[in-house]
């Protein structure tokens, strides 16, 4: 690969600042697709704008897709036919059968998908993944997340591709992943209940998981208000100890459901593991397999969801 990538960026919604900022102190060129809201970004940050998606993949070595979950497979799918690799933010696809058929896909054109899960780059997060052997036997996880709820309307459609556990609780339920390996039982409320597909702020959920080795993870996400501030934290408690890591110990806030500014950007540190991992060969901290898993969780969630009872994995 060129040593300076040109990155193209599909999406032009509130995540999309971070990923080309990331990219852009990286040293990449980035043009990004004309759709609602490019012009504006592409004037802040000096960016070329494309006017069709076969235009921009045939511009970039690599394909930055940051658009409506339910567009992920598509867009994927035409990235990989013209031997191009993917970076597509959280979750893969909407379903555990699309973000297999991504993940696939990249296989079969020999190239890479990078499922964009971030927390996984937050500073507090990776220093508890790199102590837990440390806690002993794993006995209950938690986790919570509560930001601002998000201004588009198709966040709220838990049928379209949104959800607050498709769109938010993921980054949570591959903690969890993460931290304690896989799972057999996962059960979920929320409140209040979406009507007919839709769910409206202020809203909660709650889901359980029961992982193989005997550990139980609690996590919570919540969508508030617009003056909420982000915060997330996750704890740990394993027979030999406790590890933790909040948010809010973090200096440097920032606005919306962005996490506080640090030392390290998240997002910087995610695409430059991204980056060298196409370079190297080597497997990124978050693979395609993590993508497909977290996808899982979701759907027993909904699942979960709709029937009142627990889902076996």
């Amino acid at each position: 690969m060129d040593d300076t990538p040109r990155i193209g960026i599909v999406g032009a919604g509130g995540i999309a600042p971070p990923h080309i900022e990331g990219w852009l102190a990286l040293g990449a060129e980035v043009d990004i697709l004309g759709r609602a809201g490019a012009d504006a970004l592409a004037e802040r940050y000096g960016l070329r704008v494309v006017d069709t998606l076969d235009e921009l993949i045939d511009a970039c070595g690599i394909i930055d897709i940051v658009s409506p979950t339910a567009t992920h497979l598509d867009i994927a799918k035409a990235a990989f036919a013209r031997g191009r690799h993917v970076v597509c933010e959280k979750p893969l696809a909407v379903t555990v059968a699309d973000a297999q058929a991504i993940s696939d896909a990249a296989d079969g054109a020999g190239v890479r998908v990078f499922p964009a899960h971030v927390v996984r780059y937050f500073s507090g997060y990776k220093q508890v993944h790199e102590a837990v052997g440390g806690a002993g036997t794993l006995l209950e996880l938690t986790f919570r997340r509560t930001v601002a709820a998000p201004a588009s309307a198709w966040f709220y459609s838990q049928d379209a591709g949104g959800g607050l556990i498709r769109d938010l609780m993921i980054h949570d339920l591959d903690q969890a992943l993460w931290l304690a390996g896989p799972v057999v039982e996962v059960s979920a409320t929320q409140d209040p209940p979406a009507i007919d597909g839709v769910v409206q702020p202020p809203v909660s959920a709650h889901v359980a998981l029961t992982h193989a080795n005997g550990a139980i993870s609690h996590v919570r996400a919540d969508w508030f208000g617009p003056d909420t501030r982000f915060r997330s934290s996750a704890s740990v408690v394993g027979s030999d100890g406790e590890l933790s890591v909040d948010t809010d110990e973090l200096s440097g806030a920032r606005e919306g459901y962005l996490p506080p500014a640090s030392a390290v950007d998240p997002y910087r540190a995610q695409l430059a593991d991204f980056l060298d991992a196409i370079r190297t060969g080597r497997d990124a901290r978050v693979t395609p397999a993590d993508g497909v898993a977290a996808v899982a969780l979701v759907e027993a969630a909904y699942a979960s969801l709709a029937t009142g009872h627990p889902v076996l994995l």
